[in-house]
């Protein structure tokens, strides 16, 4: 089986994968997995530099979506509906631009498939902070990224691949590696050819990842798409709006197997 990619696995029915955002893991989608396992088979993936999966010699948005293009093939899978969110939409819009038998139909949760300027830089600085003050604990990792990261929230997020043991460096996440391909992360998709399957673009009301100026080239790439904003969201639509989420997700869905 394939090493590179770790995948936790729920349920039964049409195979979906749930790819999550930047310096995160699949745990993190726990919940829409949950919501989805009484008629799919879900797979929560960690992407590569991230988790449980392997570090990279290069990250990239190309890379990530041929190792998972390598794990479907190695899982038998032949083919399965693909849910992203942040940059997991990113690698799921390269998957199916550049691997689209892989790919059923598509959900990309705000983001869009242009270039992003980069807005990490401050996080990474913090991370490294971390590894530089040899936190023991969660809570000294906290006081540390609390130096720069103001956000409760955005914290606790980054605590979530915070993993004290015997290795130098307690992120579960490729800090280097990461920074290093930030700015090909942050690129649009290679576009080979359009994906002509059918496509929900999912973008929060209240965030700015995907704007009117973002819809042509949507359209033009993703020709079979359509869009919907979740009022009273940002850009972690998914948990500020779990309900809807899930609900948009699952009927889009279950349209294409014909429920």
């Amino acid at each position: 089986m394939n090493k590179t990619i770790y995948a936790i696995t729920s349920g039964q029915g049409p195979d979906v994968l749930l790819l999550h955002g930047l310096f995160g893991q699949g745990s993190n989608l726990r919940g829409i997995a949950r919501a989805l396992a009484r008629q799919f088979r879900v797979h929560c993936l960690d992407l590569p530099d991230h988790g449980r999966s392997t570090w990279l010699e290069e990250a990239s948005l190309t890379h990530y979506a041929r190792e998972i293009d390598l794990w479907m093939g190695e899982s038998g899978l032949d083919s399965a509906h693909v849910v992203g969110h942040s940059l997991g939409g990113k690698v799921a819009m390269q998957l199916a631009l550049s691997h689209a038998a892989r790919v059923n139909c598509l959900v990309v949760a705000d983001i869009a498939p242009v270039a992003y300027a980069g807005q990490h830089f401050e996080v990474f600085d913090a991370l490294q902070k971390v590894v530089a003050a040899n936190c023991q604990s969660r809570q000294s990792a906290d006081e540390v990224l609390a130096d720069v990261i103001e956000d409760p929230a955005v914290r606790g997020y980054l605590l979530m691949g915070f993993e004290r043991g015997e290795g130098a460096d307690p992120w579960r996440f490729n800090v280097q590696g990461l920074r290093s391909g930030y700015v090909r992360l942050c690129a649009a998709p290679d576009f080979d050819r359009v994906f002509t399957g059918d496509t929900l673009f999912l973008r929060g009301a209240d965030s700015d990842y995907v704007g009117a100026e973002h819809e042509k080239t949507i359209a033009q790439w993703f020709p079979a798409s359509h869009l919907v904003s979740l009022t009273d969201a940002g850009h972690w639509l998914h948990m500020d709006q779990p309900q809807a989420f899930c609900d948009q997700v699952r009927h889009h869905l279950l349209s294409w197997v014909g429920a």
